[in-house]
């Protein structure tokens, strides 16, 4: 295949930052690991060190999805639209620049508005709201994303691709599923803005959003291993598994589950 070279500049620009947003999240991980580890097993972490820890994270992530994500969305507004494999400008821009542009803003700013929130010295309430707001922008994230990647495939293979039934379920599972999810995660934020406390939050609530958006991304990810790619391989296949930044997110019931076993009473101070 024969690029032009505005589209190798594209190409390049987008695989170089992104792999050094990675390299932002990898240290983020590792931070936040260590730190879990130094508090649970060895003990030897305050809340000063916790804090600073947690802070730091933050920070890192808002690089990741900075320097990652608004360069590609780029890539659906530069000449790369009109010559490449897909050749449609409206499917690059469903495919990449409304999901890129959403991630690459959104979450920097969140994060960074929690980060500034972080205080030891200060009320909760600030902290609590906006770390409200950075989940519920996460699971927004995953909808769009994917909802955006799934109209994209049917754009591409035809309206018959999603009448396959384990295409249709996939499709109404993002679409319409992550929609009432991203809804519920937005009604429980408004309900719990006025919490003043870490402990007043109803965590069973927390942990139903976050194992359901791990089983989002586990269940797709079994159905391709189970069925193959069900009626031919697609952008939706190709988005999923080959592109996919967030298939980590498979692991979160781990995190989840645990949550909706916590008493009511353990919560109240």
């Amino acid at each position: 295949m024969n690029y032009s070279s505005s589209m190798l500049w594209f190409i390049a620009l987008t695989e170089i930052l992104g792999s050094v947003g990675l390299g932002f999240r990898s240290a983020a991980s590792f931070i936040a690991i260590v730190a879990i580890f130094s508090y649970f097993f060895f003990k030897n972490i305050g809340k000063i060190e916790a804090l600073m820890a947690a802070k730091l994270v933050l920070l890192l992530e808002a690089v990741y999805y900075a320097v990652t994500f608004i360069p590609s969305a780029l890539w659906g507004v530069g000449e790369n639209p009109f010559s490449n494999t897909y050749g449609q400008l409206a499917g690059n821009l469903v495919s990449n620049f409304l999901p890129c542009l959403l991630e690459g803003v959104l979450i920097p700013v969140v994060l960074i508005i929690l980060y500034t929130k972080l205080n030891l010295n200060k009320p909760k309430t600030g902290a609590i709201k906006w770390a409200l707001i950075a989940g519920t922008s996460y699971v927004l994230v995953f909808w769009v994303t994917n909802a955006c990647n799934w109209i994209y495939a049917v754009m591409y293979k035809g309206i018959e691709y999603v009448t396959v039934p384990l295409n249709l379920l996939s499709f109404l599972f993002t679409t319409f599923g992550l929609l009432a999810l991203t809804q519920y995660a937005g009604y429980f934020t408004k309900k719990s803005l006025s919490v003043s406390s870490w402990r007043e939050l109803d965590f069973n609530k927390i942990g139903s959003v976050i194992t359901l958006i791990g089983l989002y991304f586990a269940g797709v990810y079994l159905l391709w291993i189970i069925a193959g790619s069900v009626g031919g391989w697609s952008p939706w296949y190709a988005w999923f598994l080959g592109h996919n930044v967030d298939i980590w997110v498979m692991t979160l019931p781990a995190v989840g589950l645990p949550l909706l076993f916590i008493p009511t009473n353990a919560r109240q101070e």
